[in-house]
């Protein structure tokens, strides 16, 4: 397929609102494309190319682009092997040859061509399809529930590979797509509640646990061989030690566990989020900074025990096999579903109390939906926060003066894409924050307008409010009030910040 039929598609997809023709549009380019080409244009109607990232800015691609061609000749394999080219760049030479190749396949584009292809090595194509919009086009390509193309994904870890078999293949090709050691799978989510009573009003009864302010970490282990990976799969396991001690204690020959770990003060309150969070980036003098700054392991699920798949087994026994396993040292604190509201409600002082951010509240029969934020699980925190996406910030003055402080905040938009803007605020980060943040945010700037500096969507921060407001100042009519930034999260992706309509749902 040529790339001037993405490239449409795309923009036709962007140009309307409505989820259903969203679909019909993808699915009807999907349906055309050779099996070799599937993951190709999965990863750029995404955004996410088979290659990954690049690291490439704005002014990079500008300065390399050429006139453009008058007519398309540009094929979707012929760009994907020319980005390969280019992602296999290293060395000091390579920022002139990055530049030639960038040149070299721009000068075969047309003026839309090279528009889509400087967003996509840029990370800023926003045509609103979301990888559930394009699953769910996939799935209606090749006759299929989407459910089961779903739960595919979520397992194999990669909607462009399981695309590309799905179409070639037929229906039987998700058949293969199981849980797999060392295989990881994105972690179950849960939405939010304001109130322990408001939690139990929507599951009827529940599980209760302690919610640690701490990092998700998902744990393989087949014999002596264990790996242990972030929220966003990313493999930790040398950084973590204390995990990998824990893991081969228990008595199993593998398995799979979900759980937290996280910094500990000697009296047994937690340290700040950041302060866990030190550990993940270290490759080396992993035991120096374990002395000063040991973690301490909680695991809440097992999806795996001694061949056994635990996925869709209700909570209740997930929870009988991994208390038969843990001891509990290593167990997050919990209650059982039987729990009066009154007991409900001191288990929540309690946590909060030893310094924890909240509760949990799980229902007891619901199966282990990997990557799926839904109401069996349902976070109760003690104050009122918002995982959001920085998209501009300001240049700061006074004592911030030449760093970028104040911070354009989004949610979310899993409807038509993108994300809509709630507020600015410049509270709660401290110098250091201040001089990370500034250089983080200029190495992926996008363009400039005044003080304003607009960036590419790919920094989650954890917001603290008061509440929310209506407010027809913002496009998602609602603002916070008094919003501080509690810190950033490296461990989150852009697609799991909070949606618009949480932050809706909060409002009077």
């Amino acid at each position: 397929m040529q790339l001037e039929s993405l490239v449409l598609t795309s923009a036709a997809v962007r140009d309307t609102s409505s989820r259903l023709e969203k679909t019909a549009l993808l699915a009807g380019l999907l349906g055309g494309l050779e099996p070799e080409e599937v993951p190709i244009a999965i990863g750029f109607l995404i955004g996410w190319p088979r290659q990954g990232r690049f690291g490439i800015g704005w002014a990079t691609v500008a300065a390399a682009r050429p006139a453009a061609l008058p007519g398309a000749e540009l094929s979707l394999l012929e760009v994907d092997a020319r980005l390969e080219a280019l992602k296999a760049l290293s060395g000091k030479r390579s920022a002139a040859e990055r530049r030639r190749l960038l040149g070299a396949l721009l000068s075969r584009a047309t003026v839309e061509e090279q528009d889509f292809l400087l967003a996509l090595l840029t990370g800023e194509v926003r045509q609103g399809a979301l990888d559930g919009i394009v699953l769910e086009a996939l799935a209606s390509a090749a006759k299929v529930p989407a459910e089961r193309v779903r739960r595919a994904v979520m397992l194999a870890g990669d909607l462009g590979t399981v695309g590309g078999e799905l179409l070639s293949q037929g229906e039987a090709a998700l058949d293969q797509y199981g849980l797999q050691l060392f295989r990881p799978i994105q972690p179950m989510l849960a939405d939010s509640a304001a109130t322990v009573t408001d939690a139990l009003q929507e599951l009827g009864e529940a599980i209760l646990e302690w919610k640690l302010d701490g990092a998700r970490i998902q744990v393989h282990r087949e014999g002596e061989r264990v790996a242990v990976y972030t929220r966003s799969l990313n493999d930790v396991t040398v950084a973590v030690p204390e995990v990998v001690e824990a893991a081969r204690s228990l008595p199993a020959t593998d398995l799979i566990l979900d759980g937290e770990v996280i910094a500990l003060a000697l009296d047994g309150r937690p340290l700040p989020f950041q302060d866990t969070m030190r550990r993940f980036g270290r490759r080396v003098e992993v035991e120096a900074l374990r002395a000063e700054l040991p973690l301490s392991p909680f695991f809440f699920d097992v999806l795996r025990l001694d061949g056994e798949d635990l996925l869709d087994q209700p909570l209740t026994v997930r929870l009988k096999r991994l208390d038969a396993i843990l001891p509990p040292q290593l167990r997050v604190t919990r209650i059982c579903a039987d729990t009066r509201a009154d007991d409900a409600e001191a288990f929540y002082e309690n946590a909060r109390r030893s310094g924890h951010e909240g509760i949990m509240a799980k229902s007891p029969s619901a199966p282990y939906a990997a990557g799926r934020r839904g109401s069996a699980w349902i976070k109760i925190k003690t104050a009122h926060t918002l995982d959001l996406v920085v998209l501009a910030a300001e240049w700061g003055s006074g004592r911030r003066k030449g760093w970028l402080s104040n911070l354009h905040l989004g949610a979310r938009d899993p409807v038509i894409g993108g994300f809509v803007m709630l507020g600015k605020t410049f509270k709660g980060m401290t110098d250091a924050v201040l001089t990370w943040q500034t250089a983080e945010l200029l190495a992926r700037e996008t363009s400039r307008e005044g003080p304003i500096v607009w960036v590419r969507p790919e920094l989650v921060v954890e917001v603290a409010f008061n509440d929310v407001q209506r407010s027809g100042q913002y496009p998602g009519g609602v603002a916070l009030r008094f919003a501080r930034i509690k810190g950033y999260r490296p461990d989150k992706r852009v697609d799991e910040a909070d949606t618009i309509d949480a932050v809706r749902a909060l409002a009077p």
